[in-house]
């Protein structure tokens, strides 16, 4: 219990540094990036328990690339522009940018799902700026 507490806590210092600085990480150098090798694992862990299934949230499903790229409210609301991860509302959300109620995950979720890490950040980012395939 204690140490879930201080993880969860390291990972709120952490988000709150990234949203105070109003920076987000930067893009992964790694290339290659694609979402079923690299994109879908860190989206099953982190988001897919909220976004899935037959009600998502917000209606964006992440559990698979063509639901991913079609974005939300039936395809209403991209998340992302292939090519450009800095203006992908996507980033920013996982990047724990602007308002507070668009951060993702949020800051206090039922699912107990701490923020993605720099790393992670940066891996989406490169993924985007490669084309999101």
């Amino acid at each position: 219990m204690i140490k879930t507490t201080v993880i969860a806590l390291l990972g709120l210092v952490a988000a709150t540094a990234l949203a105070e600085d109003g920076k987000m990480p930067p893009a992964s150098t790694k290339t290659d990036v694609t979402f079923a090798t690299d994109i879908k694992p860190l989206f099953d862990a982190s988001c897919v328990k909220c976004h899935s299934g037959e009600k998502p949230k917000a209606g964006l499903r992440l559990d698979s690339l063509e639901n991913t790229l079609k974005g939300g409210k039936n395809g209403k609301d991209k998340i992302l522009t292939a090519g450009d991860s800095a203006n992908s509302p996507v980033v920013k959300m996982i990047s724990h940018m602007g308002d507070q109620d668009g951060w993702m995950p949020p800051a206090h979720n039922k699912a107990n799902i701490g923020p993605l890490t720099a790393e992670q950040i940066g891996l989406v980012r490169a993924w985007i700026d490669q084309g999101a395939k």
